[in-house]
């Protein structure tokens, strides 16, 4: 839970970063205060961490046999969309990577951030818009 207070005592309560970018998100409205939490979002993912090989294959394995039972086992679309690199195109690494650690809200897409640190999404996101196949 995040809560801020300025001014008019602007109050977020269970902030999700993802509600930034979605529509109807806080930044339709686009205080001074929304854009410096969408800076900082989008700068968090700057420096990425070195992910160990041991875990990377940890990772592509949660991929597979997680993300593939809604996603297709070749991320090829099921449940949920593709995961291709044609499709991922259009994202932002960073807003991928919120998606992975956040879900989707209203969607069956859960929240993997008990399972993963930012920079393991973020490198995920990476392999992801490069086209990698579990």
């Amino acid at each position: 839970m995040i809560e801020i207070n300025v001014g008019s005592n602007i109050k977020l309560v269970n902030f999700n970063p993802l509600s930034l970018f979605i529509p109807g998100g806080i930044l339709k409205h686009s205080s001074p205060l929304a854009i410096l939490f969408a800076a900082a979002a989008a700068i968090s993912g700057a420096a990425q961490a070195q992910i160990a090989p041991d875990r990377q294959a940890e990772i592509l394995y949660l991929l597979k046999h997680d993300c593939g039972s809604c996603h297709g086992m070749r991320l090829e679309g099921g449940l949920g969309p593709a995961l291709t690199a044609e499709r991922l195109n259009a994202w932002e690494s960073d807003l991928l990577a919120m998606t992975i650690l956040y879900g989707r809200p209203g969607t069956p897409m859960p929240p993997w951030r008990p399972f993963l640190t930012d920079s393991e999404a973020r490198w995920l996101a990476a392999r992801l818009k490069e086209g990698i196949r579990p």
